[in-house]
């Protein structure tokens, strides 16, 4: 049992997704943000920089923070959403570390400025979503001869569209990008993919539902 601490987020949702879609068994431990728990000493303990998601595996005695590393675990322990051979496994890494050093920081930087900044700065706004905008049209590029970012599906799609699924909270428009589009529906009509999502709920949407094959425990 994998004890999996998390808020609803992009990268909490990717971790909750993952889970999900490889039917693996797991304890939610709900953080709260807005009460600063990440930054308590027993959160610091498994996430050193105060950031969630963060996992904990008892039985094999190790703690992971930062979602791609966790997603990456939790691919070779089930065996699952990741290639055995040396090639599959690095076309998977390549679009897993774009979302984490492009799609996530600059998607992010665009949703704090448009929605959190207590002053408008349009050069930034300008700046984020453009940057997000053409990494979108990197990723419609390379769907368009591919069904899956990295031929078969695996935590690299999770990842980048735990993200993507956003774009409109952060003003980053979609369209004309029709193989992302596909791609983006492809995704979404996936069960775990579903129930993930919501994994914990976003603010304002109902208390967190029954999930498939597993038992919840929240703290």
């Amino acid at each position: 049992m994998i004890d999996f601490y998390t808020s609803p987020t992009p990268n909490g949702w990717k971790v909750s997704m993952t889970l999900e879609e490889m039917d693996l068994d797991y304890r939610l431990h709900l953080v709260n943000l807005a009460k600063g728990e990440q930054h308590q000493p027993e959160f610091l303990r498994l996430s050193p920089n105060g950031r969630i998601p963060a996992i904990e595996d008892r039985q094999a005695g190790i703690t992971i923070f930062e979602s791609g590393a966790i997603m990456l675990y939790l691919a070779e322990l089930s065996g699952r959403l990741m290639p055995t051979d040396i090639v599959g496994r690095y076309k998977v890494m390549q679009w897993l570390m774009f979302q984490m050093s492009g799609i996530g920081p600059m998607q992010g930087q665009a949703v704090a400025f448009i929605r959190y900044f207590p002053e408008e700065v349009p050069q930034a706004i300008s700046r984020y979503c453009n940057e997000t905008r053409r990494l979108y049209e990197v990723l419609d590029t390379q769907l368009q001869e591919h069904e899956y970012l990295a031929d078969d599906y695996s935590i690299a799609d999770i990842a980048n569209y735990s993200w993507i699924r956003s774009h409109k909270w952060a003003r980053v428009s979609v369209d004309g990008l029709n193989s992302l589009q596909r791609w983006m529906d492809l995704l979404a009509s996936k069960p775990g993919i579903q129930r993930g999502c919501n994994i914990p709920p976003s603010p304002g949407k109902a208390d967190l539902v029954k999930k498939g094959g597993a038992t919840i425990t929240t703290t």
